[in-house]
C-alpha cells in the first residue's frame, strides 16, 4: 500500500513529503485511518 509521509532526512532541514510503500496489516492486525492530527511548534526542534 502507498502512503505519504513527512520525513526528516537531516537535522535542521525542512521535512520532505515522500511517498512510501508499506506492507498491509498482517493476521491479527488492523489498519487505522487517521483523519486529523496536530503538531506543536516545539516538535520542530526535537
Amino acid at each position: 500500500m502507498k502512503t505519504r509521509a513527512a520525513v526528516a532526512f537531516e537535522a535542521k532541514k525542512p521535512l520532505e513529503i515522500v511517498e512510501l510503500d508499506l506492507e498491509g496489516p498482517k493476521a491479527g492486525e488492523v489498519l487505522v485511518e487517521i483523519m486529523a492530527t496536530g503538531i506543536c511548534h516545539t516538535d520542530a526542534y526535537t
